[in-house]
């Protein structure tokens, strides 16, 4: 029997009964110098090369449609690997956890040399994506400086040898050799850092050719003329701009093959007896019409965190939005909050910066700074001043209220988060002192590998200890930080930073970057904000028909519905006509899991203030339409959605100012809506007949 092979059986005495309970059709098979691995929907089929697995063909199971690939080399390419020793696999059952759904491990760990590779495949059930982690450990012998030559410095292509002039020697996360020579590829980059960027999504086509093309971007689409059939390969990693040790690009292209570079880690950080993560991937297999590849993008991206509605649907409240920061935050202000928040309907309150005993470098009062946190041991415990009682009468108010109370906390920097224990430790002691599971994570600035590593362990802390009912609110509006394909395990997004204050909150923007990032990351994971409209009026020209404040209030609320939304003002603070939204709320909060349980993609035009647009939420043949009519003198108007056409649809209006109706949806899944008048919306519940 071969070596490899019986290892295998000795480690998996239960991968028989796991093939028949929870993860039924996920397999693992290693026969000769076959690995072959595969669910219901997905086979990959890999030479074992004593562990240093090269990938010899992908099936799309439902399509009956297999990619025979030309791939002579491993997947994976280090600069000063040597010949690859001691390949060993290693299957387990991971248990489904509050965060995670079951799914099937294959550890494959091999020697190159001086240091070793992990590659952890990930096999969910019915899911049409293997993702593979990878994990370093060891000495390499060589830099891994990457040296990029401009492509107008290369001489003409005149030979064959000329072709691989200026290839960059970089470590290299996967390759794909495709046969054949028409292959399109579409490369998504994106943008956090939203304190600076308003554009958040960019989409580019282009044919492979010849000579090397570089792409940035977290994901790349890639289908071939002959074929209906597409792939799709997720980079899972920070956004290009925040990457860790950043090559320049993400993906090298050229006719008959397709590398994913930039490993986010440094030669120099990779510690000897340690396995330190790198950056990640996912290879999907669907139909190549824009549905499949996005649905079957988004089953594999829900399965990266179990959404719980009691933990991680909510109507959030932060009083940040009004500018006031610090200023008010005390026990009176925030029992007035909650009251305010329970008359609006507001799930959860979150106390930003202020609540602590240590004063942050944010704080409208002087001296504060976020150095040295942890030369002051209190700094993490509530204010004695502000909160006399600590959190305790603000958790009961809240209690009583139906309102769980949320914090913000920013962990400590010093020598590449160092601290991280002592941060983990403030944490679960406010879990355990007043209950408090949700927290949002603010100031972070991943620099390095050891930043992330720190990060990530002290996050993992609080989720185990908590038994990952924890939740976090990862802040994304500044600094290197997680992006949306990274760390997707521990909570939701909080997007952007926008204040009338300033002139820089306006609806139609807050729309388009939910809308633009929603074809390609759930937006059941990002807070987005709506703002108290009836303050600094005098802060936008009176001629501006597009400024917060020619609009209702309860249509700023509508567009943050398909998302998590962030009530970003003090509530205290409404004038009494706010709270007359307060019966969509609470609608709304019926509706809120249903809505989220689908699959939630974009419809109409892109929002520029003027159009019609919307969303789509699709669970089969049911689910929910939201459709906006901006700015414009249009009454109806023909959009697509994602319905098929020639389906009878019916849709019956819950929310807004839109009216029942039946239609047939034509060409592109065309249905007509009409709304009343300028920026108005209506959500509708639909079923296919």
């Amino acid at each position: 029997m071969n070596r490899v092979l019986f290892m295998l059986i000795l480690n998996l005495v239960s991968a028989a009964s796991l093939a028949q309970k929870e993860l039924d059709g996920c397999s693992v098979i290693l026969v000769n110098d076959t690995l072959r691995v595969e669910n219901e929907k997905v086979c990959y089929k890999y030479l074992w090369n004593n562990g240093y697995l090269i990938s010899v063909s992908i099936t799309d199971k439902s399509a009956d449609y297999t990619w025979k690939l030309k791939n002579t080399q491993p997947d994976q390419f280090f600069i000063g690997e040597q010949k690859p020793d001691a390949g060993k696999l290693v299957l387990t059952k991971q248990l489904a956890t509050p965060v995670s759904p079951s799914f099937l491990r294959a550890e494959v760990t091999v020697s190159l040399g001086g240091f070793s590779l992990k590659r952890v495949l990930r096999i969910y059930p019915n899911c049409p994506v293997i993702a593979s982690d990878l994990y370093l450990k060891g000495k390499v012998s060589r830099s891994w400086e990457t040296n990029i030559t401009n492509q107008g410095e290369l001489r003409n292509i005149e030979t064959k040898a000329a072709i691989a002039d200026g290839e960059i020697a970089t470590s290299m996360l996967n390759r794909l050799n495709l046969p054949g020579n028409n292959w399109n590829v579409k490369a998504v980059e994106f943008f956090d850092v939203t304190d600076r960027n308003n554009n958040l999504v960019n989409a580019r086509s282009q044919l492979a050719y010849r000579g090397e093309s570089r792409l940035s971007g977290n994901l790349l689409f890639i289908s071939n003329q002959d074929s209906p059939n597409s792939l799709f390969i997720l980079k899972e990693a920070p956004t290009s701009v925040a990457q860790i040790n950043y090559p320049g690009f993400d993906f090298s292209i050229r006719v008959g093959e397709i590398k994913t570079v930039g490993v986010g880690i440094d030669s120099k950080e990779i510690k000897p007896d340690v396995w330190t993560k790198c950056y990640g991937y996912a290879v999907g297999v669907s139909m190549k019409d824009e549905y499949s590849q996005l649905s079957a993008l988004r089953i594999y991206q829900k399965k990266l965190r179990t959404h719980l509605p009691r933990r991680d649907d909510m109507i959030l409240l932060n009083t940040w939005g009004d500018r006031n920061q610090d200023k008010s935050v005390n026990e009176a202000f925030a029992l007035q909050e909650i009251e305010a928040g329970k008359k609006l309907g507001i799930t959860h309150f979150q106390i930003d910066d202020g609540w602590q005993s240590g004063k942050s470098g944010n704080s409208a009062f002087a001296g504060g700074s976020f150095k040295n946190i942890w030369s002051n041991p209190d700094y993490w415990e509530p204010d004695k001043d502000k909160f006399p009682n600590g959190l305790h009468k603000v958790v009961e108010a809240g209690r009583k209220a139906g309102i769980e109370v949320c914090l913000w906390f920013n962990p400590s920097k010093e020598d590449n988060y160092a601290d991280w224990r002592k941060d983990a430790a403030a944490l679960i002691k406010l879990n355990k002192s007043y209950g408090i599971r949700t927290f949002k994570i603010d100031g972070v600035q991943v620099s390095n590998k050891n930043c992330e590593t720190n990060l990530r362990k002290m996050l993992d802390t609080v989720m185990a200890v908590t038994k990952k009912q924890a939740a976090f609110n990862l802040d994304v509006t500044a600094g290197k930080r997680y992006g949306y394909h990274y760390f997707n395990e521990y909570g939701n997004i909080f997007l952007e930073n926008r204040y009338t204050d300033y002139g820089n909150y306006y609806p139609y923007w807050t729309l388009r970057n939910l809308w633009m990032l929603s074809r390609y990351v759930p937006p059941q994971n990002l807070q987005i904000e709506f703002l108290n409209n009836y303050r600094n009026k005098d802060k936008y020209p009176d001629d501006d028909d597009l400024a917060p404040g020619k609009m209702s209030f309860e249509y700023l609320f509508a567009i943050t519905m398909m998302a998590q939304p962030l009530a970003w003002f003090e509530a205290s603070g409404l004038p009494e006509d706010a709270f007359g939204i307060a019966p969509t709320v609470k609608k709304y909060r019926e509706l809120q899991s249903d809505i989220h349980a689908g699959n939630i993609f974009p419809i109409g035009a892109e929002p520029d203030g003027v159009s019609w647009t919307g969303f789509q939420s699709d669970n089969d043949k049911k689910g929910y339409i939201i459709v906006y009519r901006e700015n414009n003198k249009q009454g109806k108007c023909i959009m697509n959605t994602w319905l098929k056409k020639g389906a009878r649809v019916k849709f019956i209006s819950v929310l807004g100012s839109g009216k029942s109706f039946a239609a047939t949806a034509g060409e592109g899944g065309s249905i007509s809506f009409a709304l009343p008048q300028s920026n108005s919306y209506a959500l509708y519940k639909y079923e296919v007949q």
